[in-house]
């Protein structure tokens, strides 16, 4: 299966902002939700079970120009095996203009056992634009075993790349991915991004957050936030304090 959810975003010249496209296909229902603020906020339901093996799924958002956009998922994500032995692929497109906020917050993907899923999320930021990202990740349901999982998260602003990085975990990954200087035997793992304008001229330094989770700097007006638990549970209430403390 191919399927692609589009979200375009427009400030409407009254302080809201308009979604003149919102517009899903197949197992990618995309729904408006009540927001008493400038924020558009729009819902990502999984009408169907996937990805499955072999599936090609797609999610396009671009908020323009002075426009505030926030995109959850109404529930987590399953990766599951498929009638081929083919990966699914689950791709995440994000474009933010100047003086636009973007923040990208869906619940956990979750990789069942057998399954094989390469994910990559890539976001275009201009100069002026702000964004938060959350991606967390679970290695099997309880009591199983994990899939295969890739997952490619590239940041980039104004042309310039601002974090590349790429996470492979389960059978066919390449070895040390279970180690201590990975994911140290732990279940879930979470990243949180945050990109502000105002980071140009000073930004939080690093500093560890607790025992399993880190705060860095990135080389531009952003931070990353890391953070490895035994359930996604640990990893959500990390990143959400993270993000409380930023601001």
């Amino acid at each position: 299966m191919r399927a692609t959810a589009r979200v375009v975003a427009r400030a409407d010249g009254r302080g809201g902002t308009a979604l003149p496209v919102l517009d899903g296909e197949g197992p990618l229902a995309l729904r408006r939700t009540r927001s008493t603020g400038p924020a558009a906020r729009v819902t990502l339901v999984g009408a169907m079970s996937g990805p499955l093996g072999g599936d090609h799924l797609t999610v396009e958002a671009t908020a323009g120009e002075g426009a505030r956009l926030h995109i959850g998922s109404a529930a987590a994500t399953l990766a599951l095996p498929g009638q081929t032995r083919e990966a699914a692929r689950y791709d995440v497109r994000l474009t933010v203009a100047d003086d636009a906020e973007l923040h990208w917050l869906p619940e956990q993907l979750i990789s069942v056992r057998e399954s094989d899923l390469r994910i990559t999320t890539r976001a275009e930021l201009a100069r002026g634009a702000r964004l938060v990202l959350r991606e967390e990740q679970v290695l099997g349901r309880t009591g199983e075993s994990c899939g295969r999982l890739t997952s490619r998260l590239t940041v980039r602003r104004a042309g310039a790349t601002l974090l590349d990085q790429e996470l492979s975990c389960g059978p066919g990954a390449p070895g040390g991915w279970d180690g201590p200087a990975v994911l140290a035997g732990h279940r879930a793992v979470g990243q949180l991004v945050v990109v502000r304008p105002q980071y140009e001229r000073h930004k939080p330094p690093a500093t560890t957050l607790g025992e399993w989770a880190a705060l860095t700097p990135l080389a531009g007006p952003g931070v990353l936030v890391t953070a490895v638990a035994p359930d996604a549970l640990r990893v959500r209430r990390v990143l959400d304090q993270a993000l409380r403390d930023l601001g």
